[in-house]
Protein backbone atom coordinates (compact mmCIF):
# COMPACT_ATOMS: atom_id res chain seq x y z
CA UNK A 1 0.00 0.00 0.00
CA UNK A 2 1.07 3.30 -0.93
CA UNK A 3 0.17 5.67 1.86
CA UNK A 4 0.17 9.71 1.17
CA UNK A 5 2.20 11.70 3.23
CA UNK A 6 1.55 14.86 1.40
CA UNK A 7 -2.25 15.08 2.39
CA UNK A 8 -2.88 17.93 4.85
CA UNK A 9 -4.72 17.47 8.16
CA UNK A 10 -6.37 19.69 10.00
CA UNK A 11 -5.61 19.32 13.70
CA UNK A 12 -7.15 23.20 15.09
CA UNK A 13 -10.35 22.62 17.03
CA UNK A 14 -8.79 19.18 18.67
CA UNK A 15 -7.28 20.58 21.55
CA UNK A 16 -4.33 20.03 20.29
CA UNK A 17 -1.36 21.03 21.87
CA UNK A 18 0.54 21.97 19.32
CA UNK A 19 -2.39 24.26 17.51
CA UNK A 20 -4.63 24.74 20.01
CA UNK A 21 -2.73 26.43 22.66
CA UNK A 22 -0.14 29.44 20.99
CA UNK A 23 -2.39 31.72 23.23
CA UNK A 24 -2.51 30.17 26.72
CA UNK A 25 1.26 29.93 25.66
CA UNK A 26 1.98 33.21 24.90
CA UNK A 27 2.77 33.04 20.92
CA UNK A 28 1.11 35.27 19.22
CA UNK A 29 -2.21 34.03 16.81
CA UNK A 30 -1.50 32.66 13.18
CA UNK A 31 2.16 31.24 14.23
CA UNK A 32 2.72 27.94 12.41
CA UNK A 33 3.55 25.42 15.05
CA UNK A 34 6.83 22.82 14.46
CA UNK A 35 7.70 22.28 17.60
CA UNK A 36 6.10 19.61 19.58
CA UNK A 37 7.24 16.42 19.12
CA UNK A 38 4.28 14.95 17.39
CA UNK A 39 3.58 14.68 14.01
CA UNK A 40 1.07 16.05 11.21
CA UNK A 41 0.24 12.31 9.72
CA UNK A 42 -2.43 10.13 10.98
CA UNK A 43 -1.65 6.84 12.51
CA UNK A 44 -1.44 3.95 10.28
CA UNK A 45 -4.90 2.70 8.30
CA UNK A 46 -4.99 -0.55 10.32
CA UNK A 47 -3.62 0.99 13.88
CA UNK A 48 -7.01 3.17 12.82
CA UNK A 49 -9.41 -0.29 12.31
CA UNK A 50 -8.25 -1.93 15.49
CA UNK A 51 -8.97 0.91 17.59
CA UNK A 52 -12.25 1.72 16.17
CA UNK A 53 -12.94 -2.07 16.51
CA UNK A 54 -12.38 -1.51 19.96
CA UNK A 55 -14.37 1.71 20.25
CA UNK A 56 -17.34 0.23 18.65
CA UNK A 57 -17.57 -2.61 21.28
CA UNK A 58 -18.88 0.24 23.71
CA UNK A 59 -17.29 -1.15 27.21
CA UNK A 60 -14.00 0.57 28.37
CA UNK A 61 -13.95 -1.24 31.62
CA UNK A 62 -9.80 -2.12 32.93
CA UNK A 63 -7.98 -3.99 30.82
CA UNK A 64 -5.07 -5.97 30.64
CA UNK A 65 -2.85 -7.82 27.99
CA UNK A 66 -2.22 -11.16 26.70
CA UNK A 67 0.39 -12.98 24.89
CA UNK A 68 -0.25 -11.70 21.96
CA UNK A 69 0.69 -7.80 22.87
CA UNK A 70 4.15 -9.13 24.51
CA UNK A 71 4.61 -10.89 21.19
CA UNK A 72 4.12 -7.92 19.03
CA UNK A 73 6.29 -6.13 21.15
CA UNK A 74 8.98 -8.38 21.11
CA UNK A 75 8.28 -9.13 17.44
CA UNK A 76 9.06 -5.81 16.66
CA UNK A 77 12.27 -5.29 18.58
CA UNK A 78 13.69 -8.30 17.59
CA UNK A 79 13.25 -7.99 13.85
CA UNK A 80 14.23 -4.24 13.80
CA UNK A 81 17.02 -3.98 15.96
CA UNK A 82 17.51 -7.87 16.64
CA UNK A 83 16.89 -7.73 19.97
CA UNK A 84 15.44 -10.32 22.32
CA UNK A 85 13.38 -9.84 25.33
CA UNK A 86 10.98 -11.92 27.19
CA UNK A 87 7.48 -11.21 28.22
CA UNK A 88 9.22 -11.29 31.95
CA UNK A 89 11.45 -8.40 31.11
CA UNK A 90 8.41 -6.11 29.96
CA UNK A 91 7.57 -3.84 32.21
CA UNK A 92 4.27 -1.31 30.80
CA UNK A 93 4.24 2.55 31.98
CA UNK A 94 1.81 5.23 31.15
CA UNK A 95 5.04 6.83 29.22
CA UNK A 96 8.82 7.48 29.40
CA UNK A 97 9.02 10.60 31.24
CA UNK A 98 6.66 8.98 33.82
CA UNK A 99 9.33 5.76 33.47
CA UNK A 100 12.13 7.72 34.48
CA UNK A 101 10.60 9.56 37.38
CA UNK A 102 10.01 6.46 38.60
CA UNK A 103 13.66 5.22 38.06
CA UNK A 104 14.90 7.95 39.83
CA UNK A 105 12.77 7.05 42.80
CA UNK A 106 13.23 3.76 42.41
CA UNK A 107 17.30 3.35 41.90
CA UNK A 108 18.57 6.82 44.06
CA UNK A 109 17.88 8.52 47.38
CA UNK A 110 17.03 12.15 47.69
CA UNK A 111 20.32 13.87 47.70
CA UNK A 112 22.05 11.54 45.17
CA UNK A 113 23.33 12.75 42.02
CA UNK A 114 21.79 12.43 38.59
CA UNK A 115 24.01 12.92 35.39
CA UNK A 116 22.27 14.02 31.94
CA UNK A 117 23.58 15.04 28.47
CA UNK A 118 23.09 18.74 27.88
CA UNK A 119 21.30 19.98 25.55
CA UNK A 120 18.79 17.78 26.05
CA UNK A 121 15.10 16.57 25.70
CA UNK A 122 14.19 19.91 28.95
CA UNK A 123 11.94 17.20 31.28
CA UNK A 124 15.21 15.28 32.28
CA UNK A 125 16.07 18.77 34.40
CA UNK A 126 12.94 18.81 36.12
CA UNK A 127 12.32 15.18 36.55
CA UNK A 128 15.95 15.16 38.71
CA UNK A 129 15.62 18.64 40.48
CA UNK A 130 11.69 17.53 41.46
CA UNK A 131 12.54 14.85 43.01
CA UNK A 132 15.29 16.14 44.96
CA UNK A 133 18.16 14.89 43.43
CA UNK A 134 21.20 16.58 42.41
CA UNK A 135 21.20 17.57 38.47
CA UNK A 136 24.93 16.56 37.07
CA UNK A 137 25.29 18.07 33.47
CA UNK A 138 28.07 16.47 31.25
CA UNK A 139 27.41 18.90 28.62
CA UNK A 140 27.87 17.66 24.99
CA UNK A 141 30.92 18.99 22.71
CA UNK A 142 29.80 20.82 19.83
CA UNK A 143 32.53 20.98 16.66
CA UNK A 144 32.66 21.21 13.26
CA UNK A 145 29.35 20.99 13.20
CA UNK A 146 28.70 17.87 15.35
CA UNK A 147 28.34 16.95 19.14
CA UNK A 148 30.47 14.35 20.65
CA UNK A 149 30.57 13.46 24.18
CA UNK A 150 33.14 14.44 26.25
CA UNK A 151 34.28 10.91 28.07
CA UNK A 152 36.67 12.62 30.36
CA UNK A 153 33.78 15.20 31.78
CA UNK A 154 31.50 12.09 32.29
CA UNK A 155 34.28 10.04 34.47
CA UNK A 156 35.60 13.07 36.23
CA UNK A 157 31.99 14.42 36.90
CA UNK A 158 30.98 10.78 37.99
CA UNK A 159 33.62 9.91 40.32
CA UNK A 160 33.45 13.68 41.93
CA UNK A 161 29.60 13.99 42.48
CA UNK A 162 29.13 9.96 43.23
CA UNK A 163 26.37 9.41 40.34
CA UNK A 164 24.02 6.87 41.06
CA UNK A 165 22.14 7.35 38.18
CA UNK A 166 23.18 8.24 34.31
CA UNK A 167 19.60 9.24 32.21
CA UNK A 168 20.77 8.74 28.53
CA UNK A 169 19.19 9.95 25.63
CA UNK A 170 19.59 7.93 22.86
CA UNK A 171 19.00 8.92 19.46
CA UNK A 172 19.56 12.45 21.30
CA UNK A 173 17.16 14.61 21.38
CA UNK A 174 17.44 17.88 20.08
CA UNK A 175 20.96 17.13 18.40
CA UNK A 176 19.64 14.18 16.44
CA UNK A 177 22.93 11.71 17.44
CA UNK A 178 22.92 8.27 16.98
CA UNK A 179 25.44 6.95 19.21
CA UNK A 180 27.96 4.85 17.88
CA UNK A 181 28.42 1.16 19.47
CA UNK A 182 31.79 2.26 20.43
CA UNK A 183 30.43 5.10 21.88
CA UNK A 184 28.10 3.28 23.96
CA UNK A 185 30.48 0.55 25.61
CA UNK A 186 32.92 3.43 26.32
CA UNK A 187 30.25 5.48 28.50
CA UNK A 188 28.95 1.82 29.63
CA UNK A 189 32.85 1.27 30.93
CA UNK A 190 32.49 4.21 32.70
CA UNK A 191 29.15 3.23 34.32
CA UNK A 192 29.87 -0.13 35.47
CA UNK A 193 33.16 1.32 36.75
CA UNK A 194 31.25 3.52 39.05
CA UNK A 195 28.34 1.55 40.06
CA UNK A 196 26.25 3.69 37.47
CA UNK A 197 22.64 2.57 36.99
CA UNK A 198 21.73 3.69 33.27
CA UNK A 199 17.99 4.24 32.13
CA UNK A 200 18.02 5.04 28.93
CA UNK A 201 15.36 6.38 26.67
CA UNK A 202 15.13 5.05 23.30
CA UNK A 203 11.54 6.41 22.38
CA UNK A 204 13.19 8.22 19.02
CA UNK A 205 14.93 4.62 17.87
CA UNK A 206 12.50 3.94 14.76
CA UNK A 207 13.61 7.17 13.38
CA UNK A 208 17.55 6.68 12.08
CA UNK A 209 18.58 7.42 8.15
CA UNK A 210 20.76 6.13 5.63
CA UNK A 211 24.47 4.93 7.04
CA UNK A 212 23.55 5.14 10.76
CA UNK A 213 22.40 2.09 13.14
CA UNK A 214 20.69 2.24 16.38
CA UNK A 215 22.37 0.26 18.86
CA UNK A 216 19.64 -1.11 21.90
CA UNK A 217 21.41 -0.10 25.27
CA UNK A 218 20.62 -3.49 26.34
CA UNK A 219 23.15 -5.53 23.65
CA UNK A 220 25.86 -3.84 25.80
CA UNK A 221 24.49 -3.85 29.12
CA UNK A 222 21.98 -5.77 30.78
CA UNK A 223 21.95 -3.82 34.44
CA UNK A 224 20.27 -0.72 31.83
CA UNK A 225 16.83 -0.15 31.89
CA UNK A 226 15.74 0.67 28.43
CA UNK A 227 12.63 3.06 27.48
CA UNK A 228 10.81 2.57 24.61
CA UNK A 229 7.00 3.07 23.13
CA UNK A 230 5.29 3.42 20.08
CA UNK A 231 4.17 7.08 20.58
CA UNK A 232 6.88 8.85 18.66
CA UNK A 233 7.10 6.65 15.69
CA UNK A 234 3.11 5.73 15.21
CA UNK A 235 2.12 9.55 16.53
CA UNK A 236 0.03 7.89 19.20
CA UNK A 237 1.52 9.88 22.17
CA UNK A 238 -1.58 10.95 23.77
CA UNK A 239 -2.73 6.99 24.26
CA UNK A 240 -0.32 7.00 26.69
CA UNK A 241 1.37 3.39 26.45
CA UNK A 242 4.97 2.88 26.57
CA UNK A 243 7.52 -0.38 27.39
CA UNK A 244 10.37 -0.96 29.65
CA UNK A 245 12.72 -3.96 28.93
CA UNK A 246 14.31 -4.55 32.23
CA UNK A 247 16.42 -7.59 32.16
CA UNK A 248 17.79 -7.41 35.69
CA UNK A 249 15.60 -8.96 38.31
CA UNK A 250 16.79 -6.86 41.39
CA UNK A 251 15.93 -3.48 39.37
CA UNK A 252 12.65 -4.83 37.22
CA UNK A 253 11.35 -5.51 40.90
CA UNK A 254 12.38 -2.41 42.21
CA UNK A 255 10.85 -0.15 39.26
CA UNK A 256 7.35 -1.97 39.81
CA UNK A 257 7.26 -1.77 43.10
CA UNK A 258 7.68 2.66 42.54
CA UNK A 259 4.62 2.28 39.95
CA UNK A 260 2.32 0.35 42.56
CA UNK A 261 3.40 3.41 45.21
CA UNK A 262 2.41 5.85 42.43
CA UNK A 263 -0.95 4.60 42.54
CA UNK A 264 -0.85 3.31 38.91
CA UNK A 265 -1.83 -0.23 37.08
CA UNK A 266 -4.02 -0.02 33.57
CA UNK A 267 -2.65 1.20 31.10
CA UNK A 268 -5.14 2.86 27.96
CA UNK A 269 -7.34 0.46 27.10
CA UNK A 270 -7.31 2.08 23.37
CA UNK A 271 -3.68 2.12 23.73
CA UNK A 272 -3.28 -1.08 24.46
CA UNK A 273 -5.11 -1.77 20.98
CA UNK A 274 -3.03 0.47 19.27
CA UNK A 275 0.25 -0.28 20.44
CA UNK A 276 -0.44 -4.41 19.66
CA UNK A 277 -1.61 -3.17 15.94
CA UNK A 278 0.93 -0.79 15.63
CA UNK A 279 4.27 -3.41 16.54
CA UNK A 280 2.27 -5.82 14.15
CA UNK A 281 1.15 -3.70 11.25
CA UNK A 282 2.80 -0.72 10.80
CA UNK A 283 6.57 -1.71 9.78
CA UNK A 284 5.61 -0.78 6.03
CA UNK A 285 4.28 2.28 6.68
CA UNK A 286 7.08 3.10 8.88
CA UNK A 287 9.24 2.68 5.93
CA UNK A 288 7.45 4.78 3.81
CA UNK A 289 7.63 7.42 6.35
CA UNK A 290 11.15 7.31 7.02
CA UNK A 291 11.81 7.99 3.59
CA UNK A 292 9.32 10.69 3.78
CA UNK A 293 11.14 12.37 6.50
CA UNK A 294 14.44 11.79 4.59
CA UNK A 295 12.98 14.14 1.81
CA UNK A 296 11.65 16.82 4.23
CA UNK A 297 15.53 16.43 5.35
CA UNK A 298 17.22 17.42 2.31
CA UNK A 299 14.50 20.10 1.37
CA UNK A 300 15.86 21.83 4.49
CA UNK A 301 19.18 21.30 4.02
CA UNK A 302 18.85 22.23 0.48
CA UNK A 303 16.91 25.48 1.32
CA UNK A 304 19.53 26.68 4.06
CA UNK A 305 22.27 26.20 1.96
CA UNK A 306 21.00 28.33 -0.89
CA UNK A 307 18.71 31.02 0.74
CA UNK A 308 19.92 31.19 4.49
CA UNK A 309 23.65 30.10 4.37
CA UNK A 310 24.01 31.99 8.08
CA UNK A 311 21.88 29.00 9.39
CA UNK A 312 23.29 25.20 9.32
CA UNK A 313 21.78 22.43 10.06
CA UNK A 314 23.21 19.81 12.64
CA UNK A 315 23.40 16.92 10.02
CA UNK A 316 20.57 14.42 11.45
CA UNK A 317 21.20 10.74 12.03
CA UNK A 318 18.30 10.29 13.89
CA UNK A 319 15.10 11.42 15.13
CA UNK A 320 12.09 13.96 13.42
CA UNK A 321 13.49 17.28 14.80
CA UNK A 322 16.06 18.93 13.76
CA UNK A 323 18.78 21.47 15.13
CA UNK A 324 19.25 23.94 13.62
CA UNK A 325 22.72 26.81 14.83
CA UNK A 326 21.63 30.34 14.56
CA UNK A 327 24.89 31.81 15.82
CA UNK A 328 26.23 33.33 12.80
CA UNK A 329 23.10 35.75 12.79
CA UNK A 330 24.58 37.60 16.23
CA UNK A 331 21.57 37.46 18.12
CA UNK A 332 21.04 37.31 21.81
CA UNK A 333 18.50 34.07 22.44
CA UNK A 334 15.49 36.41 23.44
CA UNK A 335 16.32 38.51 20.25
CA UNK A 336 16.45 35.50 18.19
CA UNK A 337 13.25 33.97 20.13
CA UNK A 338 10.91 36.69 19.42
CA UNK A 339 12.28 36.62 15.56
CA UNK A 340 10.89 33.49 15.11
CA UNK A 341 8.14 33.73 16.58
CA UNK A 342 6.86 37.44 15.75
CA UNK A 343 8.27 38.26 12.89
CA UNK A 344 8.46 35.02 10.97
CA UNK A 345 4.67 33.97 12.75
CA UNK A 346 6.90 30.26 13.72
CA UNK A 347 6.34 28.24 16.83
CA UNK A 348 9.93 26.22 17.17
CA UNK A 349 11.53 24.77 20.45
CA UNK A 350 13.76 27.67 21.61
CA UNK A 351 17.15 26.42 22.01
CA UNK A 352 18.03 27.11 25.51
CA UNK A 353 14.81 25.25 26.37
CA UNK A 354 17.14 22.41 26.31
CA UNK A 355 20.18 23.97 28.82
CA UNK A 356 22.01 26.81 28.38
CA UNK A 357 24.07 24.82 26.18
CA UNK A 358 20.84 25.47 23.69
CA UNK A 359 21.83 29.41 23.56
CA UNK A 360 21.98 30.80 19.72
CA UNK A 361 19.78 27.19 18.53
CA UNK A 362 16.28 25.89 17.58
CA UNK A 363 14.80 23.16 17.09
CA UNK A 364 12.10 22.04 14.38
CA UNK A 365 9.82 19.00 14.14
CA UNK A 366 9.65 18.18 10.10
CA UNK A 367 6.97 15.40 10.57
CA UNK A 368 4.67 17.38 8.61
CA UNK A 369 3.34 17.51 5.37
CA UNK A 370 5.82 19.24 2.77
CA UNK A 371 3.95 21.76 2.05
CA UNK A 372 3.69 23.01 5.59
CA UNK A 373 7.16 23.10 6.03
CA UNK A 374 7.67 25.04 2.84
CA UNK A 375 5.44 27.47 4.12
CA UNK A 376 7.74 27.75 7.34
CA UNK A 377 11.02 28.14 5.38
CA UNK A 378 9.95 30.70 3.63
CA UNK A 379 8.54 32.78 6.50
CA UNK A 380 12.16 32.37 7.37
CA UNK A 381 13.75 33.48 4.82
CA UNK A 382 11.21 36.65 4.46
CA UNK A 383 11.85 37.58 8.04
CA UNK A 384 15.92 37.49 7.32
CA UNK A 385 15.81 39.83 4.14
Amino acid sequence: MKYDFNKITDRRGTNSIKYDFAGERGKPEGVLPLWVADMDFPAPVQVLADMGKAVSHGIFGYTDVKDDYYDAVKGWFKERFNYHVTREEIVKAPGIVFAIAMAIRAYTNPGDSVMIQTPVYYPFFSLIRDNGRELVKNPLVYKDGKYKIDFEDFERKAAEHKVKLFVLCSPHNPVGRVWTRKELETLNEICKRYGIIVVSDEIHCDFIYNGHIHTILGHLNENAVICTAPSKTFNLAGLQVSNLFIKNTELRRKLEHEIRCSGYSQLNTIGLTACKSAYKHGGEWLNQLTAYLAGNISLVRNFLSDKLPKIKLIEPEGTYLLWLDFQELGLSQNELDNLITQKAKLWLSSGTTFGEDGNGFQRINIACPKALLETALVRLEKCLI
